[in-house]
């Protein structure tokens, strides 16, 4: 009989469409602190698959402080290694707004 039932259940389309979670779920979710300061809290993301730009640029590096919505929108190519990233993290966000607390990222 096992056999049978797991052939129908194989062979039914319907059967096929519904899917049974088979974990518990999630919990609600918890928002962000305020931060208190400007470029406290900041978050950042990548716009990819772009054009590529006349230097060789295809992404958007997106920055934004989160309590004042201001952004940085940086030119870079997703072949970039990280060091590169990173010393263009330095000279247009610490340089300018010192080190955040947190950062916001997905």
């Amino acid at each position: 009989m096992r056999k049978e039932v797991a052939g129908y259940v194989a062979k039914c389309s319907i059967f096929q469409q519904v899917k049974v979670e088979h974990r518990k779920p999630a919990r609600l979710l918890q928002p962000l602190p305020i931060p208190e300061w400007k470029w406290e809290m900041i978050t950042m993301d990548f716009v990819s698959g772009l054009p590529r730009g006349k230097r060789g640029n295809n992404a958007i590096w997106v920055i934004m402080d989160r309590l004042t919505k201001s952004a940085l929108f940086l030119l870079v190519k997703m072949t970039d290694p990280v060091d590169k990233l990173a010393k263009i993290y330095v000279n247009e966000v610490v340089r300018f707004h010192g080190v955040p607390t947190s950062i916001v990222s997905d």
